[in-house]
């Protein structure tokens, strides 16, 4: 992908400025196009990864997500390559949008996308295919969808509809049912989880606050904008610490296909004025993600998107995947909407949350904790109260970052008798340095966990109940790349390969953890004092700060701060 030459002026930490993304998303449009059947209604891109939905559904997919790009990058020639395919498709070239079906996440595309582009595509059109149109994305209003982010997708076409004109009694119906039902997931402060349960992944910000916030926005409805950009700018003030200081997203969660489909709350946030961020942090978050996927092989020889993290990579992949899936990351492309001559475009990049200063953070609708580190940018984050098991690992195991990515050897665990298993996760508590939780893990047995933090060090700690006597408890740690340090050392209840053993009762277990790409880390076995007190009892010391003891109760944990003395 040829882009232009980096500006290490207004941008000094990527480089990249309104001209690089720009660039970015002509190419991604330009390497598509020889994929396009004749009559532009699909876009069958190459790939042996076909989804569960089909060929056809698959086609759709290619052509509805790279017409939100060609939305958002407002290009009329584009734009007019799409109006044919939009023509051809709905006199009988793509599939019905039925009950709980792929087409139906396409036509909130294709509905966004000509709502937002409305005088330079939907207007010019002939009026019988205007009529066709909005009769195939009006079948979207009544298709039931799957009870999670989308709900969202009937509002989304619903908005563009009611805007036309078109059945509007059953346009408003649907917006107001699928608003209605988000609220069912809304946790406070922010955070959406995606349907029933407690699945916390990136679909809160490009999913669950995304379409009701463009929507409230592009129908002026002030009240709307009032309750979800007000719920948006308060996600972002945890959701900007999700981002490693080489632009890194956190790897966490499904569809990470999508990539910098991350950026789209950013954005958003500076487009509906709803944000906590100064614009030059919104662009350095935005444009570093970009950045580090195109230095790192997101955009094959042949300019298009694989389906993968960095290049192509089967384990981030869902069913639901096929070849053209990851052009949701057009969604990172929303930023375009602002004029060049807006702040976000022509202030300096500042740095992120990352770069500023080490952090511990808590997320309590989550129960996250968010542990960064200046020296080397990286983003920790400690799960104790998100789960979907139908994406194992992806949402159980107790650790995920900006820099590593889950292993197949069940890195981030406890396996109690050789069983990784962490389900039914209940959330206990988060606070300043420590989360908690507990859950159901092999043999019958409750564990209730918790971890402690300071600069780049944690502390895991564990209470086995339930088990056997004589039971195997191992603890494992970081995977980490190359050029950085994972670090595992026994504190209690464990010897040197980390592995210990149940007793008649409750049985404590706790190690030292550390993932640093810090040169100079003082050894990990100095960082704190780790000194169990009865079998119910933890006390942490850390070097150079206070400590924290833990006390396990029949209903949770009790975490209070210790002075050192």
């Amino acid at each position: 992908m040829q882009l232009p030459p980096e500006d290490r002026g207004r941008s000094p930490r990527t480089g990249y400025t309104r001209a690089h993304w720009e660039a970015a998303a002509d190419a991604l449009l330009a390497a598509v196009e020889p994929y396009a059947t004749d009559d532009r209604a699909l876009y069958h891109l190459p790939g042996d990864h076909q989804s569960w939905s089909g060929r056809l559904s698959d086609g759709l997919e290619g052509y509805a997500r790279t017409l939100l790009l060609a939305a958002f990058r407002r290009d009329e020639t584009a734009l007019q390559r799409y109006a044919d395919g939009l023509a051809a498709g709905v006199s009988g070239g793509w599939p019905r949008i039925e009950d709980r079906s792929q087409p139906l996440v396409e036509a909130a595309s294709i509905a966004l996308a000509l709502r937002l582009t409305r005088p330079l595509l939907w207007d010019r059109l002939d009026d019988a295919v205007r009529q066709r149109a909005a009769a195939w994305l009006s079948d979207a209003l009544t298709a039931e969808p799957w009870p999670c982010n989308w709900e969202l997708f009937p509002v989304t076409v619903g908005g563009f509809l009611a805007e036309i004109g078109h059945e509007t009694e059953s346009a408003h119906r649907a917006i107001d049912h699928g608003l209605a039902r988000i609220e069912d997931w809304y946790a406070g402060d922010g955070w959406y989880t995606d349907g029933d349960g407690r699945k916390y992944d990136y679909y809160n910000g490009w999913a669950m606050h995304l379409y009701p916030v463009l929507h409230a926005w592009l129908a002026g409805d002030e009240k709307l904008l009032d309750l979800y950009g007000g719920r948006l700018e308060r996600h972002l003030a945890d959701y900007a610490r999700l981002f490693g200081g080489d632009g890194a997203p956190m790897h966490q969660g499904r569809s990470l296909t999508y990539r910098f489909a991350t950026t789209a709350p950013l954005w958003l946030g500076a487009l509906t004025d709803r944000t906590p961020l100064s614009p030059g942090e919104t662009r350095r978050l935005a444009s570093g993600a970009l950045k580090y996927f195109l230095d790192r092989g997101a955009v094959d020889a042949r300019g298009l998107l694989t389906l993968g993290w960095h290049g192509p990579d089967a384990a981030v992949l869902q069913g639901y995947s096929g070849p053209a899936s990851p052009y949701w990351a057009s969604k990172g492309f929303l930023g375009l909407l602002l004029p060049p001559e807006h702040e976000v475009w022509t202030a300096a990049e500042e740095p992120g949350p990352a770069e500023r200063a080490d952090a511990v953070t808590p997320v309590t609708p989550a129960n996250w904790l968010f542990q960064s580190t200046r020296s080397d940018g990286v983003v920790r984050l400690h799960n104790h109260g998100s789960e979907d098991v139908r994406y194992d690992p992806y949402y159980t195991r107790l650790g995920y970052s900006t820099v590593t990515e889950p292993s197949a050897s069940y890195d981030n665990s406890v396996l109690v008798g050789d069983d990784p298993g962490r389900t039914r996760i209940e959330p206990l508590g988060v606070g300043e340095g420590w989360a908690a939780s507990r859950h159901w893990a092999g043999s019958g047995a409750r564990v209730t966990s918790a971890v402690l933090v300071h600069g780049a060090a944690e502390v895991r700690a564990f209470l086995v109940t339930g088990a056997p006597p004589g039971t195997p408890v191992r603890v494992t740690g970081w995977a980490a790349p190359e050029g950085l340090r994972a670090e595992l050392l026994p504190a209690v209840g464990l010897d040197d390969t980390l592995t210990g053993v149940t007793g008649e009762g409750p049985t404590l277990f706790a190690a030292l953890s550390r993932l640093t790409g810090a040169a100079d880390a003082e050894p990990l076995a100095k960082t704190a004092v780790v000194r169990a007190d009865g079998e119910r009892e933890l006390t942490v010391l850390w070097n150079g700060g206070a400590g924290l003891r833990v006390r396990w109760q029949e209903d949770g944990v009790e975490v209070e701060p210790v002075a050192r003395g």
